[in-house]
């Protein structure tokens, strides 16, 4: 039996489950935009269906609220960072391969995407919801970074865990902190201090194996005093 058009956007779909994703996905980058220049509360859904160029009633049904659309969004950076993770642990080293990778990610940033990170930062400070969502990619990221130094130092995965998990997480409040900052200003010393700083974290999981690692000699490495 047809579906009643009258029924909430929450229960009205008329496509099938992978047409309606990938439609999902086509609003979201249509509508990154206007979302990170506007902000949170700046931005009305009537606005983000107008980005969107469908009626705000078709738009409910995709995304029925702005923390629908935060969650959304969080998704996709997390289904990113896994796809850049993927490329990383298949390389033959990946330790250099996420040197690579963080410094590419860095530098090709664009400046819409760092405004909207701020701005859903900004809204996690005030809904619980947004901050339980944000706290995912970090947990995302930090766990693929310990995986990647499990491959680059054969520990197992518990001891790299206690070992490493406080380096995955400083090299991630590095990068959220250099996306998130409010002067967007292409600022290539600073890029290169917080590169050198992230070097310096992988550095130590390489004087820290238990195994000799295979060092890239394009990068200096600058081991702390035992």
């Amino acid at each position: 039996m047809p579906q009643s058009q009258s029924l909430p956007p929450s229960h009205a779909s008329a496509e099938p489950g992978h047409a309606n994703a990938a439609r999902s996905a086509e609003i979201l980058g249509l509508i990154r935009s206007a979302f990170a220049q506007k902000g949170f509360d700046g931005t009305s859904m009537s606005d983000l269906a107008r980005e969107a160029g469908i009626s705000a009633g078709n738009f409910y049904r995709y995304f029925p609220s702005k923390l629908a659309i935060i969650d959304a969004l969080v998704a996709q950076d997390i289904e990113e960072i896994r796809s850049r993770f993927e490329q990383t642990i298949a390389a033959p080293d990946p330790l250099a391969a996420l040197r690579a990778s963080i410094a590419g990610y860095i530098h090709e940033i664009c400046d819409d995407d760092c405004r909207l990170m701020a701005e859903i930062a900004a809204t996690a400070l005030r809904q619980s919801e947004v901050a339980n969502t944000c706290a995912r990619v970090e947990e995302t990221a930090t766990g693929l970074m310990v995986e990647v130094f499990g491959l680059a130092t054969g520990l197992g995965p518990e001891d790299c865990h206690a070992r490493f998990h406080p380096h995955a997480r400083a090299i991630a409040l590095i990068v959220r902190g250099y996306l998130q900052r409010s002067d967007l200003t292409p600022d290539p010393a600073l890029q290169a201090l917080l590169l050198r700083s992230i070097n310096i974290l992988l550095d130590d999981i390489a004087c820290l194996s238990p195994v000799p690692l295979r060092i890239d000699p394009c990068v200096p490495l600058s081991c702390p005093s035992r």
